[in-house]
């Protein structure tokens, strides 16, 4: 397929509608993220014969909960852009704990609202004193930068049959879940694990967005505190062509997992994580996309989300690419995918100047490029294959 201009593929792809302030314009993302979607999609269906819309899959979960762009706050609310000493961080406050994990990073007693507290602490407080204390605490936020010193996204191997491939899907959320829904469409099998007391966070949002990324896909919940329960997912690990991770390396290891091992015995075992495997900090689509520079820009340098947790779709997306890949001799690979790499992959040093506004056209929004006026279009929903 023919490769759409920058501007026009983000008036496209449904993210300028999510992104800016509610009561203001759409504004153009900074980057290539749509143009990069688009060439993951293109790469998977060369590899799979399996066709999707890379950039309109970037914005696909909005159409299901109809939310809209909030400016400082992300589209599904649980992300906040605030000002520091020295800039502005992305932070997040999305599990039930957050609240009081934030109150302990501000050192400040807090109830369900941890705003106003983090918000004073943050004023007096640098980027870097940020990024400390949330990788003590085990909090998803970090300074807003921009990509430089990412490290280069995993490039593929030679593609293989997914066709009946055994996929064990450890992953939560967004990011690995389409990973393992893009597998599941290629004719991979795929078996969803949880355990008694992490289900799947996205359990709690969208029941029909929910269903489109698990449509088919078996599930069973094991608890790794018991004999069997890690006997079991032992087995699965055994037995699997390809196994997704979404968590601190540590998580599976505490199960008895080694994710080296079933790569040296011939496993392609993908692990997504919001910084590399080498990083102990934790992040969420919404905070890793700012902190890696993905924000929209007012004049006055003031930023504001882009999309809705744009990080997550962009990394399912090259998860499954390289998932869909193996070494020619048939051995195992560990793909570390670290979501803000697979963000900085997408800006060039100067993206971050004053984002470009869409103008209104009658009942619709437009964004003005060199062949007219471009709409822009809303996030739209995608039936399951």
């Amino acid at each position: 397929m023919p490769m759409p201009a920058p501007v026009n593929a983000w008036a496209a792809s449904g993210l300028v509608t999510l992104s800016g302030r509610p009561e203001g314009p759409p504004l153009v993302p900074p980057g290539r993220a749509p143009l990069v979607a688009h060439e993951l999609a293109e790469r998977f269906a060369a590899f799979t014969s399996v066709r999707v819309d890379g950039p309109r899959l970037l914005s696909e979960r909005a159409a299901y909960t109809r939310r809209g762009r909030r400016g400082p706050v992300s589209v599904g609310g649980h992300c906040r852009l605030l000002p520091t000493a020295d800039g502005w961080a992305a932070v997040s406050c999305a599990r039930p704990d957050d609240p009081a994990l934030l109150g302990a990073l501000a050192s400040a007693r807090v109830d369900d609202d941890p705003w106003p507290a983090v918000g004073a602490w943050l004023r007096d407080h640098t980027g870097d004193e940020l990024a400390e204390r949330a990788e003590l605490l085990g909090v998803a936020a970090g300074p807003v930068r921009g990509p430089a010193g990412r490290r280069p996204v995993p490039t593929p191997l030679a593609p293989r049959s997914l066709d009946g491939a055994l996929v064990v899907d450890f992953s939560a959320l967004w990011a690995g879940p389409l990973c393992a829904h893009l597998l599941g469409l290629a004719g991979a099998r795929v078996v969803k694990v949880e355990t008694p007391d992490r289900p799947d966070g996205a359990r709690r949002g969208d029941p029909g967005f929910y269903e489109l990324l698990h449509a088919g896909h078996r599930s069973v919940v094991l608890d790794p505190t018991t004999h069997d329960g890690r006997r079991e997912m032992a087995s699965l690990v055994d037995a699997a062509d390809i196994v997704i991770e979404a968590s601190r390396p540590r998580a599976l290891a505490r199960f008895g997992l080694d994710a080296d091992a079933a790569a040296a015995a011939g496993t392609v075992w993908v692990s997504i994580t919001a910084y590399g495997r080498a990083d102990d900090r934790i992040g969420f689509g919404d905070d890793v996309a700012a902190a890696s520079g993905l924000v929209c820009r007012e004049a006055d340098g003031t930023p504001l989300f882009c999309g809705d947790a744009i990080a997550d779709p962009l990394t399912g997306l090259t998860a499954a690419v390289l998932a869909a890949t193996a070494p020619a001799n048939g051995g195992g690979v560990l793909w570390d995918v670290a979501m803000s790499d697979v963000v900085a992959a997408t800006l060039d040093p100067g993206d971050d100047a004053c984002s470009i506004a869409a103008v209104r056209s009658g009942d619709g929004w437009f964004v003005e490029t060199g062949d007219g006026l471009v709409p822009v279009a809303e996030p739209a929903r995608r039936n399951a294959s």
